[in-house]
C-alpha cells in the first residue's frame, strides 16, 4: 500500500514539473517570437520630446549624435494620423514620415509580401501600408490604378489640429504591403518625410522623434546614456525594451499567473507525499526504535524520513523534467501541436528551453517536498516508540 502511494506521488509530481516546464518553454517561445517581430518594427533605441508631440534639432545637435560612440545609424520621423481613402474605402491610419536611411534601422523591407520599400520623393511619394490597411481598403499596386487619396492635418499656430480647414488632401499611391504583426498591419503606413512635413507645414528641423540603430546589443544601455546626457532633460531616450514597456509587463505577469496556478498540481502531490511519509513511519516503528536504542538522536530520525521525501521529490522532478524536454524537442523538431486560428505568422505553438526554467521548477519542487516531508517527520523524530511493537 506504501508503494503504491509512493508512486502515485511521484507521478504526481512528474505531471506537474513537466506542466511548470512545458508552459514556461511556450511562453518563451512566444515571447522570442514577439521580440523578433517587434525588433522588426522598432529600432534599437527611440528620442521623443520628454512633453508634447515635436522635437526641434539644431546643427549642432545632430553633428554630435553623428559622433556618439556605439551609434551605427539614425532616421528621423515624423508621425501623424491621417485618413487614406480608395475609392468608398477609407481608414483612419498611422502615418509615419521616414528618410532614405530609415531601411538601415528598421525591419520592415524584409517583410514585404506585395511590391517593394519605397518611399518615394518629395515630389512623387509612395506609400508602403501594412497589410490590414491594404485589404481594408482592397488598395492595388499597380501604376495602372487611380491613386489613392489622403488627407493630413496641417499644424496650426497653436499646434492644433481640429479644424477642417487645416486637413491637407493629396493623392499618393502604394509602392507595397509589408506584413509583421497585427498592431502594426492595421495601423501604419509609411512615406516620405518632406512629404509629409509640407502637408503638415512643420519646417526643416521639427520632427517627432529620431530612431537609432547600435552598433552591437550589447552597447544599447551605454549609448542610451549618452544620448540623455547629449539631449538633456527636455528628451526621452527609450530602449525598445522601455517602447514595449507594458507589452513585456504583460507577458512576464501571464507567465508568472500560470506558474502559480501550475504549481497546485505539485502541492496536491505534497497532500500524496504527507499520505505515503506518514504510513511510512507508522510501518517503521520498529525500526525507529531500533534506532534509538542504538542511539540514534532526534535529528538523525528527522533527517532519514526528510530524505525519504525528497527521494521521492527528486525521482518525480527528474522524470518530469525528461518527459518535459523530450517533448519540447519534438515540438521544435516536428510541430506536434498547432496554434489554432490561423491568424498568426506560424501554424505551431513556439517552444524555447531555457536553464532558469529548470532551475525555478526545481527549487519549487524541492520546496514543496520539504514543506510536505517536514510534518511527517517532526512526528517520527518526537514519538517514542517501543521495540515490542509489531
Amino acid at each position: 500500500m506504501i508503494n503504491i502511494i509512493a508512486w502515485i506521488c511521484i507521478v504526481a509530481i512528474m505531471i506537474g514539473t513537466a506542466a511548470l516546464i512545458l508552459v514556461l518553454s511556450v511562453f518563451n517561445g512566444f515571447e522570442g517570437l514577439v521580440k523578433s517581430l517587434y525588433s522588426s518594427f522598432y529600432p534599437d533605441i527611440k528620442v521623443i520630446p520628454a512633453s508634447g508631440k515635436y522635437l526641434v534639432l539644431t546643427e549642432t545637435q545632430l553633428q554630435q549624435l553623428r559622433g556618439v560612440s556605439g551609434l551605427r545609424n539614425f532616421s528621423l520621423v515624423v508621425e501623424e494620423k491621417a485618413i487614406l481613402r480608395n475609392g468608398d474605402n477609407q481608414a483612419l491610419v498611422s502615418l509615419k514620415g521616414v528618410d532614405a536611411r530609415f531601411k538601415a534601422i528598421n525591419g520592415i523591407a524584409e517583410h514585404m509580401v506585395n511590391g517593394r520599400f519605397d518611399i518615394g520623393t518629395a515630389e512623387h511619394p509612395r506609400l508602403v501600408v501594412g497589410g490590414g490597411i491594404e485589404g481594408s481598403l482592397s488598395i492595388r499596386t499597380s501604376p495602372n490604378v487611380e491613386p489613392m487619396s489622403i488627407y493630413i492635418p496641417r499644424k496650426s499656430e497653436s499646434e492644433a489640429f481640429d479644424a477642417a480647414s487645416n486637413i491637407t488632401p493629396d493623392t499618393i499611391r502604394s509602392a507595397g504591403t509589408f506584413v509583421i504583426q497585427q498592431d502594426f498591419d492595421n495601423k501604419y503606413a509609411i512615406t516620405e518625410i518632406s512629404f509629409l512635413k509640407q502637408a503638415m507645414g512643420l519646417d526643416a528641423r521639427t520632427f517627432s522623434g529620431i530612431e537609432i540603430a547600435v552598433t552591437d546589443p550589447s552597447v544599447t544601455a551605454k549609448v542610451q546614456q549618452s544620448l540623455q546626457q547629449l539631449f538633456g532633460k527636455g528628451y526621452t531616450v527609450q530602449d525598445r525594451y522601455q517602447q514595449n514597456q507594458s507589452l513585456y509587463a504583460i507577458m512576464n505577469l501571464e507567465r508568472w499567473v500560470f506558474y502559480a496556478i501550475l504549481s497546485l498540481i505539485l502541492v496536491v502531490a505534497a497532500f500524496n507525499m504527507v499520505g505515503a511519509l506518514t504510513m511510512l513511519v507508522l510501518e517503521k516503528q520498529k525500526d525507529i526504535s531500533v534506532l534509538n536504542a542504538l542511539g540514534a538522536d532526534r535529528g538523525f530520525i528527522l533527517k532519514v524520513f526528510l530524505s525519504e521525501g525528497f527521494l521521492l521529490a527528486m525521482i518525480g522532478g527528474g522524470m518530469g523534467m525528461l518527459l518535459a524536454l523530450a517533448m519540447v524537442l519534438l515540438q521544435k523538431q516536428f510541430h506536434l501541436v498547432p496554434l489554432q486560428g490561423g491568424s498568426f505568422l506560424i501554424d505551431y505553438f513556439p517552444v524555447a528551453l531555457k536553464l532558469r526554467d529548470f532551475l525555478l521548477v526545481a527549487i519549487t519542487v524541492l520546496i514543496i517536498a520539504f514543506v510536505a516531508s517536514w510534518t511527517p517527520a517532526r512526528k517520527a523524530s518526537r514519538k517514542e516508540f517501543s521495540l515490542k511493537a509489531e
